[in-house]
């Protein structure tokens, strides 16, 4: 079971709003809770870095927000939208138009048989730009990731801390609302992995995003606005504000 240790204030620019949230994974009589009446809230233009140990529910959490699990019970608001209520077919087009994902397991977010350049243009397809415009945004991208030199290599053929960096592009082409990242550093030497936070830093300085991400790594967390731990609990508990 998990709760949040954390709670932020909540007016009228909340882009986040989870209440009572409930998730509970099994069968009758193998029930486990993942989340357990959690509230949690994020303002626009936040950094938020969810912290806690293996199994405590960060990444089922973020799955929340993203809309793709629904919960056993409570709400989840992301930037107006009512989830909970949402089609799988509605959640989908919002998460193109409005939500930047990255999995955990990088591969999960790239269609392996296109080029790391074709994969961004590819999410692109929901927005009004020409297609000039989107491969020139794909390559500004993957430059600003660090692997613009793989442009038009097969995401399949791409190393693990490629993949991660190409990822983050493809969540960020869209310049999301929300960015949603799980353990976006977790496969990267330090030197990449700092390239990494300073581009989510920049898309949040930069274009406003708002950012959740779910991290073991302590200095992630540290470069970031805001930290949650997720501990055992069923409520929100006082914030525990992470340096700049």
């Amino acid at each position: 079971m998990s709760g949040l240790r954390g709670n932020s204030p909540a007016d009228d620019t909340t882009i986040v709003r989870c209440e009572n949230l409930v998730h509970v994974f099994g069968v009758p009589g193998s029930e486990v809770a993942a989340l357990s009446g959690v509230d949690f809230t994020v303002r626009s233009g936040e950094m938020v870095a969810l912290l806690g140990p293996s199994g405590a529910g960060k990444s089922t959490l973020l799955w929340h927000l993203a809309g793709l699990l629904r919960p056993t019970a409570g709400t989840v608001d992301v930037n107006g939208h009512r989830l909970t209520g949402m089609s799988s077919s509605d959640l989908a087009s919002f998460r193109l138009r409005e939500i930047g994902v990255v999995l955990q397991n990088a591969g999960r977010n790239l269609l392996p048989y296109l080029s790391a350049i074709d994969n961004i243009a590819q999410v692109q397809a929901p927005v009004n730009r020409s297609a000039k415009s989107k491969r020139s945004r794909a390559f500004d991208l993957l430059d600003a990731v660090g692997i613009a030199e793989v442009a038009h290599r097969r995401a399949g053929r791409l190393s693990g801390g490629e993949q991660q960096r190409l990822a983050l592009a493809v969540a960020l082409a869209n310049d999301p609302a929300l960015l949603l990242a799980d353990e976006p550093t977790s496969q990267l030497d330090p030197v990449s992995a700092a390239s990494v936070v300073e581009l989510i830093r920049a898309a949040n300085a930069d274009l406003g995003t708002t950012v959740v991400v779910v991290t073991h790594d302590s200095t992630v967390g540290a470069a970031l606005g805001r930290t949650v731990t997720i501990r055992d609990g069923r409520r929100s508990l006082p914030i525990i504000a992470a340096a700049r």
